[in-house]
């Protein structure tokens, strides 16, 4: 990463951390000194992204969690106070896709998307947000996605959900403004994870961007000085239509 950041003595929050964007930017962000707490829902994942941590002299802990259930994310957030006694930022990056023809879209389906892309982001925000809010700091960084700001053939279920993202992120913003909290979302279009792949197969894979490509909007948006604040990064892959 060419951005330099000190995060000495912070500490982040980043769901599903266990690969992908998640994974690039919790290393983007224990490279910069900050704790990190991973957050997803398979252990073996987290650990292994943990130990590497560890590895390169970070510090890391890994919680499993599945956003989907609010009693996970409770769980998440009291491991993080018996940690540390601040949380500076959270990544809401967790998100899961399902796709299909809108009258043929399952009521199941639906309900699994929303329950993790918007309950659990919706709620991993309320938490953040009570935490930092006495400290009058911290930053709050969620991932939408290029379909939060447009609309995709077979994506109509998995857009709702990203373009919900954006409106609880523009209201959150107001309301943290005045505890000095920083409220961003990130818009990328197609990035080399499995999400894009099972999305977006007829991508080839050398024309998509990379997780770290995203970690490093993060680490612009981080690095910004106090007098100043980004809203919304669209980021999209070189090949694909300009706005």
């Amino acid at each position: 990463m060419s951005i330099n950041l000190d995060l000495s003595g912070q500490t982040a929050i980043i769901t599903g951390a266990g690969r992908g964007i998640g994974r690039a930017t919790a290393m983007a962000l224990a490279d910069c000194g900050a704790c990190v707490v991973l957050a997803a829902r398979t252990s073996s994942q987290i650990e292994s992204v943990a130990e590497e941590i560890t590895a390169r002299g970070g510090t890391a802990l890994p919680v499993v969690c599945d956003i989907a259930r609010e009693e996970d994310i409770q769980n998440l957030f009291s491991r993080l106070d018996a940690f540390s006694d601040r949380l500076d930022i959270i990544i809401n990056n967790a998100a899961i896709g399902r796709y299909g023809l809108f009258q043929e879209f399952s009521t199941a389906d639906l309900d699994d998307l929303l329950a993790v892309n918007v309950r659990g982001t919706y709620i991993c925000c309320r938490e953040a947000l009570r935490r930092m809010i006495p400290k009058k700091k911290g930053a709050i960084i969620n991932i939408s996605s290029v379909v939060g700001i447009k609309g995709y053939e077979n994506q109509s279920a998995y857009t709702a959900s990203k373009h919900a993202v954006v409106g609880m992120t523009k209201s959150l913003a107001v309301e943290a403004q005045r505890y000095n909290i920083r409220v961003s979302v990130i818009h990328p279009g197609g990035v080399d994870t499995q999400l894009v792949r099972d999305a977006r197969p007829d991508l080839a894979p050398e024309i998509l961007m990379q997780p770290d490509d995203i970690a490093h909007a993060i680490l612009f948006l981080l690095s910004l000085s106090e007098r100043c604040t980004v809203d919304e990064i669209a980021i999209r892959r070189r090949g694909s239509s300009p706005f």
